[in-house]
């Protein structure tokens, strides 16, 4: 079967990445004798650097690990609310929705303190062994990919009248960096580089170094400038200038966490995601909807299928997902009864209503704001919402700016496997800080300015997060790590992906991951998107022109409102496998875009 590259397959190492520099850091990190670990951290630096627009250090970072000596688990680099971000405090500034961009959007930063716990107690290099990709990088510059370009050209006026520090940054001679232009950033650079020099000057070993690192973020001279930063007025999607509620006492109370991955079985494979604060167990309950038999993969009945699971499945997260998680009634929206019920929903009709499920006979819930885009009296705004797959949209044609996302696979010869997905912190979220070479997040403008909802915003409490990394296995043992950007699609992507997966034949023993990446994707807009303007599309579906035109005739005598985007526009997609009965190694990456890339041996 074509595809546009081969499923790479060896047995010392593979990374897969959404960016070349990236795969080949962690690469590199791996030859010198690292494990997955390692590189994924060295990685995760790198796409700090080399995709500014798609994530940043201020950001957050779910992470699933599989140690080859241990179990499966989450790591939660998504920071929570300010102690001071309340809805009252919200309300109180005449908004009614979190903005889109600013100080008032950010949560504490989790991505940075998550990576040092990775690095801590699964890797085995030191501090400055994974940084100095990203250092160098930052220090002499790379090559800025179309991405980048088009990402400042559209906030180029917000730089040059407002955020005039990310101007100083990234307008070269009042102009957007071209494609193909060196890109530096000395000052992060130089963050790095003296958060190592003082890390080193604290301690001599591994450990205590990571520990000084924490120390530095949180309390030091990065903590102090993100604290500073987000109490300076900042202009917002409100159109207003506002000041943050992060503070240092916040930055100082966080620490990143283990969990235990929320799992579901299918036809002898088990998907390992995070819980509710994330949109992760919408996969799980988009599975437990499928039928014992499926239609053909190819024809119209399979695609309407996944289509109305996946409206099911999704508001059931707007209805019940969020970090409240003795309220959460996962074990039921996972469960067969339940949703063998909710599949007697789908009909041979596309459905256009938010119909979210009643668990163990509760009533649903939904915000206002939910209720109105649903219903139509906020409908889906086409400039808002790009209807070409972009997920999180890098900068919508209204002005609004929001961001994508990165994401990391690694597999090494010890068996070791890492999913991320790295986001936030984007070049377009909030004005760089000068001092430290990167700005603040955006997480909170998922959440609700309404009390008594699952993700009403709430001092302590996490955003629920679209950032969802994956890992299955195999009877019981790791063998894939899998994930994309693009914010509500990702779980789309991904089930889309894993089902290909499952169901194509095998290639030279393996699993085909580069078959399953290729083939055509979609995704739908019939819920409310979690990103402001938080607007809905009932009844839509985005396919890629590949998908043919009989699959589209079938759908749109379905009554989807079915947009054709472009023939490579679905996806960003990322994986790595390992047969434990070989020991043969497995990576592929999205070809759309032109920027991902695996490699290994």
């Amino acid at each position: 079967m074509f595809t546009t590259r081969p499923t790479l397959q060896g047995t010392f190492g593979m990374a897969a990445t959404t960016h070349w520099l990236a795969s080949q850091s962690a690469m590199a990190v791996l030859e010198d004798g690292g494990n997955a670990f390692d590189a994924a951290v060295a990685a995760g630096f790198v796409l700090h650097v080399v995709e500014p627009h798609l994530n940043g250090p201020a950001g957050e970072v779910p992470l699933i690990l599989a140690p080859a000596d241990g179990p499966v688990q989450v790591l939660c680099g998504q920071g929570p609310a300010p102690a001071g971000a309340t809805v009252a405090h919200y309300t109180s500034l005449g908004l009614d929705l979190v903005p889109g961009t600013g100080p008032l959007a950010a949560a504490v930063p989790g991505a940075f303190d998550a990576w040092m716990l990775l690095l801590r107690d699964h890797g085995t290099k030191s501090l400055a062994d994974v940084l100095r990709y990203a250092i160098g990088y930052a220090e002499h510059g790379h090559p800025a990919v179309e991405g980048i370009s088009q990402s400042i050209a559209t906030v180029r006026e917000l730089f040059t009248t407002e955020w005039t520090t990310s101007a100083e940054l990234y307008l070269h001679g009042g102009h957007p960096v071209r494609p193909g232009e060196l890109l530096t950033n000395r000052p992060l650079a130089a963050t790095w580089r003296r958060l190592l020099t003082e890390a080193e000057a604290a301690a001599t070993d591994r450990d205590t170094q990571i520990e000084a690192a924490r120390r530095i973020w949180r309390e030091g001279f990065i903590g102090e400038a993100l604290a500073a930063f987000a109490a300076r007025p900042t202009m917002d999607t409100s159109g207003e200038r506002h000041t943050g509620t992060l503070t240092g006492d916040d930055l100082t109370a966080y620490t990143a966490t283990y969990e235990q991955p929320i799992t579901h079985d299918w036809h002898g494979w088990t998907v390992a995601k995070a819980a509710a604060w994330t949109q992760g167990p919408a996969f799980l309950q988009q599975l437990a909807l499928l039928p014992e038999e499926l239609p053909d993969r190819a024809s119209p009945d399979y695609v309407h299928l996944l289509i109305e699971g996946c409206k099911l499945a999704m508001a059931d997260r707007e209805a019940w997902y969020g970090d409240a998680t003795d309220d959460t009634p996962l074990t039921t929206l996972l469960s067969a009864d339940y949703n063998t019920a909710r599949r007697a929903l789908i009909g041979d009709r596309a459905s256009h209503a938010l119909r979210p499920g009643s668990p163990d006979g509760r009533t649903p819930r939904l915000s206002k704001h939910a209720l109105a885009v649903a219903t139509g009296a906020r409908g889906f705004d086409p400039l808002a919402t790009p209807a070409t797959g972009a997920g999180e949209p890098t900068v919508a044609r209204d002005g609004a700016t929001r961001g994508d996302t990165c994401h990391i696979d690694i597999v090494d010869r010890w068996g070791n496997l890492v999913s991320a997905t790295p986001s936030g912190g984007w070049l377009q979220s909030n004005p760089v800080i000068p001092e430290l070479g990167f700005p603040l997040g955006t997480r909170l403008q998922m959440t609700w300015l309404e009390t008594g909802l699952p993700n009403s915003l709430t001092p302590g409490r996490r955003p629920r997060t679209t950032l969802t990394p994956s890992l299955a296995l195999r009877d019981g043992i790791p063998v894939m790590a899998f994930g994309t950007p693009g914010g509500d699609q990702q779980d789309q992507w991904q089930l889309h992906f894993f089902l290909s997966v499952a169901l194509r034949p095998q290639i030279r023993g393996g699993l085909d991951l580069q078959g399953a990446i290729d083939a055509p994707n979609w995704h739908t807009d019939s819920f409310p998107s979690s990103f402001y303007p938080r607007a809905m599309r009932p009844g839509s579906v985005t396919v890629e022109s590949r998908i043919g035109q009989p699959v589209i005739d079938g759908l749109r005598s379905r009554g989807h409102d079915v947009t054709i985007g472009g023939a490579w526009t679905e996806g960003r997609l990322c994986a790595v496998a390992r047969d434990p009965r070989t020991g043969v190694l497995s990576a592929a990456a999205n070809p759309r875009g032109m920027q991902g890339y695996a490699v290994g041996r």
